[in-house]
């Protein structure tokens, strides 16, 4: 999650998803980690396209990008778009 301490929907989403999301079958297959926006870019992840806004929640497997959710659109649409990109890796969700 690329954030920013000024934004105020990355604060929405730790009020709303937060404390959740580590517990969910979502957030166990894709553990968050959290990046300023203002910061460098991590070494490990050197190779990854910068951010322009926030938040951006970007999919990572083996060290590439899998896929980006560009801000966050509210609880019931962020869940469908995890979703749609964890199935790119594999995830299958409980129907």
């Amino acid at each position: 999650m690329i954030e920013s301490d000024s934004c105020e929907w990355c604060e929405i989403w730790h009020q709303e998803i937060g404390p959740i999301y580590p517990k969910t079958a979502e957030g166990k297959l894709a553990p968050l980690r959290r990046i300023d926006i203002a910061d460098d870019i991590p070494k490990d992840l050197a190779k990854l396209r910068r951010a322009s806004f926030t938040p951006t929640f970007i999919l990572m497997d083996n060290g590439k990008e899998v896929s980006r959710i560009l801000g966050y659109p509210g609880e019931d649409f962020f869940w469908g778009l995890l979703e749609e990109a964890l199935t790119k890796i594999g995830f299958k969700p409980n129907s």
